[in-house]
């Protein structure tokens, strides 16, 4: 995620709890939010005072994949084509295409990996922490989630 990716995020999501809103429940709402902060983040960058977006339709896309979906993950979820997902560090991220494993280039932080795990556990109402390193959980459109926390699995 570009930083100018970040700040729109942070953007949204302090109008989302200014506002009182649910973009989850509301995927329109939550198109038209981003759309308006891309919309004032590149007034201001063309004002000077921040970095210029590449692709604004783009930095639309990751912000909402960010807020409503899986973030960084989403496009592969999206995709058709690809079987399975599974993060093995921040910087080791693969999918499965007809059964034959690729690592990704995504690149992500600890933080990031933390809040998937978290956003993907939310709807099924688990937890994963030192009481309960492993965890088994469905996802709401049926994929199944395993997740083992790095420190169960440190001697």
């Amino acid at each position: 995620m570009t930083e100018a990716v970040r700040i729109i995020t942070e953007q949204v999501r302090l109008r989302v709890r200014r506002d009182g809103v649910d973009l989850a429940a509301d995927n329109a709402l939550a198109e038209q939010y981003v759309r308006d902060e891309v919309r004032r983040y590149s007034e201001r960058a063309l004002g000077g005072s921040l970095p210029l977006l590449a692709d604004e339709h783009q930095a639309t896309r990751e912000v909402v994949a960010s807020l409503t979906g899986f973030g960084a993950l989403q496009p592969f979820l999206d995709d058709p084509d690809i079987e399975e997902v599974w993060i093995n560090g921040p910087a080791r991220v693969f999918v499965a295409r007809d059964g034959v494993p690729e690592l990704t280039t995504l690149l992500l932080t600890e933080r990031d990996v933390r809040d998937l795990v978290e956003r993907m556990l939310q709807a099924s109402g688990r937890r994963v922490d030192l009481s309960s390193p492993f965890v088994d959980a469905s996802l709401p459109d049926g994929s199944r989630l395993h997740v083992v926390i790095p420190d169960a699995i440190r001697p």
